[in-house]
């Protein structure tokens, strides 16, 4: 018997499992299942299942009310999006919904249950309890002297300032220069943002896809607050005439520009509020799309309008514009300086 103690001595830094180790610990190579609930779909509810998140559609038909999706709830989380035909629920399973989290011998599940409690004074639909579950089936063998695999998370959030191929800086409100401190702004103030994409051949254009606000500098945490969605709409300048996407002396930086708020949870403190901005950005053709653009709402003509491009790549700012297909990897979210309002 050859004696390979030497192969699994330990040592700084890392290299690579040797083969012989691998056919030991890996076996023979099992075919790769399915999530259970990953495509389990109904007339009414569909459960999709990812290994870091869940997403929950159900359909509108099945209530009578208009606002059925304010007594809808997966666990305490409230509804993420209204659709035309569905109710959306997109959660991280690290998020404080209530999801059960269980671990088997041979799967892990993560369990909730979909609730429907309408209110008043009379009742024309029967309120309802759905049990949803994911089942994880184990990928790896588990020995007492081991690895075990931990999945990477599909979304990663990076420090402001990144040696990769995007920058987001918060600029003074004359746009010039970049603030890298904290902040503090009045209620009402126009905040300004600024993404460069360090494109050196100058043909590409940087699209910001979604934009978030959040309490702290964690991007999972709660409560939130979207000011761009939908592959490029910026949805918060329907509600106000501050937010709205800013043109520039290149397209390889993108500005844009969001009203100070307070969210309500914490709008009776006396201590100012701190925020950070998380956003998701791509770098793509300079002639915009559906599923790249930076539409603003012009509230005088009721239209959208795209800040180079034709208006018409803006007309799913008020359904679903679909993403298109991945380019390369170029995707990249990253999280703002905090700021604070006074």
């Amino acid at each position: 018997m050859i004696d390979r103690k030497e192969d699994l001595k330990p040592e700084k830094s890392a290299r690579q499992v040797p083969r012989w180790l691998q056919k030991v610990l890996l076996g023979v190579p099992a075919a790769v299942p399915r999530a259970e609930g990953a495509a389990r779909k109904s007339d009414s509810v569909e459960v999709l299942c990812y290994f870091n998140r869940i997403n929950v559609r159900v359909k509108r038909k099945v209530f009578k009310s208009e606002d059925a999706h304010t007594y809808l709830s997966l666990g305490s989380c409230p509804v993420s999006q209204i659709h035309e035909d569905h109710y959306s629920f997109l959660y991280y399973l690290k998020t404080d919904c209530g999801f059960k989290k269980e671990s088997f011998p041979d799967y892990f599940s993560v369990s909730i249950l979909l609730h429907y409690n309408p209110t008043g004074p009379v009742l024309r639909e029967m309120p309802f309890d759905i049990p949803l579950q994911c089942k994880y089936h184990r990928l790896f063998y588990s020995y007492k002297v081991g690895f075990h695999p931990k999945p990477q998370e599909g979304t990663v959030y990076t420090k402001l300032l990144s040696n990769g191929n995007f920058s987001f800086s918060p600029p003074d409100a004359a746009g010039v220069r970049s603030i890298t401190s904290r902040k503090i702004y009045n209620l009402g103030d126009p905040m300004h943002f600024e993404v460069n994409g360090h494109d050196k051949t100058g043909k590409k254009r940087i699209y910001i896809n979604k934009c978030f606000v959040t309490a702290s500098q964690d991007p999972y945490s709660h409560p939130r607050y979207t000011v761009i969605d939908n592959k490029g709409c910026m949805v918060d300048s329907k509600v106000s005439t501050q937010s709205k996407f800013l043109t520039g002396d290149s397209k390889t930086t993108q500005k844009f520009s969001v009203g100070a708020f307070l969210f309500k949870r914490g709008a009776s403190t006396t201590s100012p509020q701190e925020f950070s901005m998380h956003c998701e950005m791509s770098a793509g053709p300079p002639i915009p799309t559906p599923s790249s653009k930076a539409c603003n709402y012009d509230e005088a003509t009721q239209t959208w309008k795209e800040l180079y491009g034709k208006d018409s790549v803006c007309d799913c700012c008020e359904s679903t514009c679909q993403s298109a297909e991945p380019a390369g990897g170029s995707e990249k979210v990253v999280s703002s300086h905090s700021w604070k309002l006074d």
